[in-house]
């Protein structure tokens, strides 16, 4: 069976741009994998297509859950393998395309979601966390499973730490291990591309996009969702979103949350970047030349590899 085609890479270097082009010489649909852009009502602040590209190309996954329902990677595998095999039982190509990278590897590769939650050593984790801070967490970690805290690089987050002591404590066998040795028979073969940029220019894509963002309305989008839904949600806890959100609480002004949403971005881009670096079987093609020289080069390697 032929390989799907995976479009990958960091926020703003023109995924949903170049998808569009390919899907539609393809005769293709788009499985989104963007973590954010399940949620509806969250459209400014995540750079959803639009409703007219959206009717032009089918796209699934978005727009699938309220922000207060809970998701995850594991969940967004099995849901996106399912959507696949249906898209080719109708005799179309299938394009993936997103920037989250753990959704990307829970398609891709299957993900080990671990036993459930055990309460106790949850609570004496995030007792652990409280008192000794995130820095004892990581130290734990690096000397339980070096491999999995080595994926933590940069910006680590608390509940990724804890749940990776929590399976090791439960299990007695590093998350790195289980990972390894999972059953891989639920694996998509893919061809994964991204756009590639220079830094420089990435991040002036960047700043502009998010000027975009707020001509278009993200205030407004952010002031209707805080409302509705708990500033504490965990869908709100992202760039863009946050950022605004203390705006809204006059925390700062919109001079400065500008200039923290771009800063906060940049600084995601590039773990993007650090993260997909790692995935060898990634073609990176120049973006700079425009969309439809980028388009031709994708299908060119799709063609030879598909």
């Amino acid at each position: 069976m032929k390989k799907i085609l995976a479009i990958v890479g960091p926020t703003a270097s023109g995924k949903t741009s170049l998808s569009l082009a390919v899907a539609e010489r393809l005769d293709a649909e788009i499985v989104s994998a963007d973590s954010r852009q399940i949620y509806r009502s969250m459209t400014v602040g995540t750079a959803k297509p639009s409703e007219e590209d959206r009717r032009k190309i089918p796209h699934h996954c978005i727009d699938i859950l309220d922000p207060d329902e809970l998701y995850s990677a594991g969940l967004y595998g099995r849901n996106a393998r399912r959507i696949i095999r249906e898209i080719r039982e109708r005799g179309k190509a299938v394009v993936v395309v997103g920037g989250s990278g753990l959704y990307i590897r829970a398609l891709l590769d299957g993900l080990f979601e671990g036993p459930g939650s055990n309460e106790e050593i949850r609570r004496a984790l995030n007792t652990q966390l409280e008192s000794k801070g995130l820095n004892s967490l990581l130290q734990d970690l690096e000397r339980v499973d070096p491999v999995t805290a080595k994926r933590m690089e940069g910006e680590p987050k608390a509940r990724r730490i804890i749940r990776a002591l929590e399976v090791y404590y439960e299990t007695g066998i590093p998350l790195s291990r289980h990972h390894e040795q999972q059953d891989r028979s639920n694996r998509i073969e893919a061809v994964q591309v991204a756009p590639e940029w220079d830094r420089s220019d990435l991040y002036g894509r960047i700043d502009e996009r998010v000027q975009e963002m707020i001509r278009k309305g993200l205030v407004e989008e952010v002031r209707w969702l805080v409302d509705r839904y708990d500033r504490r949600t965990n869908a709100l806890n992202t760039v863009g979103y946050k950022e605004m959100i203390d705006f809204l609480d006059h925390r700062q002004d919109l001079a400065t949350t500008i200039a923290l949403i771009q800063k906060n971005t940049r600084r995601f881009a590039k773990r993007q970047l650090t993260w997909f670096r790692r995935d060898r079987r990634i073609h990176w093609i120049p973006a700079k030349e425009g969309i439809d020289h980028v388009a031709d080069r994708v299908l060119s390697v799709y063609e030879q590899e598909g």
